[in-house]
């Protein structure tokens, strides 16, 4: 996030995408931020209060906000559109509405980089995620919500395709699910350009990112020493990759919408 001008917004409705089953964001971004030395929890605390409400106003769905517990200069989140076409407007509403103008200076001043950002599609209709507003904890909450969300980033060599897909949508998603995964949402690369360039993304990849819940690490770390993963997994999905897999093991802030 940066502090340059940003066109007037356009009128954007008040209903945010992901709220409920039947309501599917076709746009989400995946936003890692690196933040300066002791400032995560500013951060955390701020978003929470300020940046949760005043986003899904203007129709964004905002899914999640995570500490990595083994990295205290991260800060994870996930945003959501109904699609591109709603994204600019939406962007430009907030970047320039009364509450990031209020807060912009305390929240660019815990940042060293928020650029590493994926612009992400549902793999599949139906793939993505999709969470009721009353799942989050209302304002002034400080209790940590269970679970363990895993997000996997999966740099793939090329788009991936229909036989990747399937091969996803069953035995990936079967795989995680026999280990006791919840909330099981998988995204690939939305190819569309960037159409609000004040804020960048990653280009120039193709990814696979898988989401799940688990209930704690202990039933996280079950499931990937259990074998299963690496045995119906792996053999066939390691080929389509163009590098080192990325796995964060994640904590929901007191207002995130996923956790168990």
């Amino acid at each position: 996030m940066n502090n340059t001008s940003i066109p007037d917004a356009l009128p954007v409705g008040p209903d945010s995408c992901g709220s409920d089953a039947a309501n599917e964001c076709s746009v989400v971004e995946l936003r890692q931020y690196t933040l300066h030395p002791g400032m995560r929890d500013v951060l955390i605390e701020l978003f929470d209060r300020a940046f949760v409400e005043s986003q899904e106003a203007l129709g964004m769905a905002l899914f999640g906000q995570f500490r990595i517990p083994d990295n205290p200069d991260m800060f994870v989140w996930l945003r959501g559109f109904a699609d591109m076409s709603a994204r600019p407007a939406a962007l430009a509403g907030f970047y320039t509405g009364p509450i990031w103008q209020t807060h912009r200076n305390e929240a660019n001043a815990t940042m060293v980089d928020s650029d590493n950002v994926l612009l992400l599609r549902p793999a599949w209709a139906g793939s993505g995620l999709r969470l009721a507003k009353d799942r989050r904890a209302g304002h002034g909450a400080s209790a940590i919500p269970p679970g363990l969300v895993d997000i996997t980033v999966f740099p793939l060599a090329g788009p991936a395709d229909e036989k990747l897909l399937a091969f996803c949508r069953d035995s990936m998603t079967a795989a995680l699910a026999r280990g006791g995964a919840h909330d099981i949402a998988w995204y690939i690369t939305e190819e569309t350009a960037n159409n609000f360039p004040k804020l960048p993304v990653r280009t120039g990849e193709y990814v696979l990112v898988g989401i799940a819940v688990f209930r704690d690490a202990v039933h996280y770390e079950t499931f990937v020493n259990g074998g299963s993963w690496d045995q119906e997994v792996s053999p066939t999905l390691e080929p389509r990759l163009a590098g080192a897999t990325q796995s964060m093991q994640l904590q929901p802030t007191a207002r995130s919408a996923l956790h168990l």
